[in-house]
């Protein structure tokens, strides 16, 4: 998968989860991806602070950003 076919694919993910962060008051930005195996994400509005962002970010966006681009090992985010 080329560099610009895997940003595509987590912009799509980031699209599936960015309904359920925007009906909290949320939402969701790509910051960065790295060596085609990282992630890097900045959760905003509500979900900045949010105390179970971490969960959302590793059950939601992580788990979802994986379907769309399986070599992604990790998600983390720059809040």
């Amino acid at each position: 998968m080329t560099t610009e076919e895997l940003t595509t694919n987590v912009l799509k993910a980031l699209d599936e989860v960015r309904p359920f962060l925007k009906s909290d008051g949320g939402d969701i930005q790509l910051v960065s991806i790295e060596e085609d195996k990282h992630v890097t994400v900045r959760l905003q509005g509500a979900c900045s602070s949010c105390s179970v962002n971490q969960m959302t970010l590793k059950a939601g966006v992580e788990t979802t950003i994986k379907k769309y681009a399986p070599q992604i090992e990790t998600v983390v985010n720059v809040g």
